[in-house]
């Protein structure tokens, strides 16, 4: 087909033709079907052969061990005490209480900004729910 072609489920610009579905969910890429295929029935052989060559000395080995039985942790809960949020004048607060967190090492940078970032959204929604309240009054006295 030529370039400028466009075929049954393409429009003429190469993008997808509305209402086309594309692969179905959970479809998989025909080489990790063909992967799969080889690798059956080998599970184990391969894993005492890393497990050799990790006992051996092999970094790499070593560190493909670890990895599956000790997996890098994505996310984890935090114990940290946080002063009660319920007005936006309580943020600057929190803040300083997630900032004297870091500074002594109760909770990471990373957790303090996820947790910066919660107190921002919640902080818009007070927004939010004042402007909505505001604009409420406004309408009753304009209308009453």
């Amino acid at each position: 087909m030529a370039d400028n072609e466009a075929s049954a489920d393409r429009l003429a610009n190469g993008t997808f033709a509305p209402g086309n579905p594309g692969k179905a969910k959970g479809t998989r890429w025909r080489q990790s079907r063909a992967a799969e295929l080889l690798l059956e029935g080998e599970s184990e052989a391969l894993t005492r052969k890393a497990i050799d060559l990790a006992k051996a000395g092999d970094t790499t080995a070593l560190r493909l061990c670890l990895e599956r039985l000790v997996p890098v942790r994505k996310d984890r809960t935090i114990e940290f005490e946080l002063p009660n949020v319920t007005t936006a004048s309580d943020h600057p607060v929190a803040l300083g209480a997630i900032l004297a967190g870091v500074a002594t090492g109760e909770i990471t940078p990373a957790e303090a900004q996820a947790l910066s970032a919660v107190l921002e959204q919640h902080r818009r929604a007070l927004e939010t729910a004042d402007i909505d309240e505001r604009l409420r009054a406004i309408e009753e006295r304009q209308n009453g």
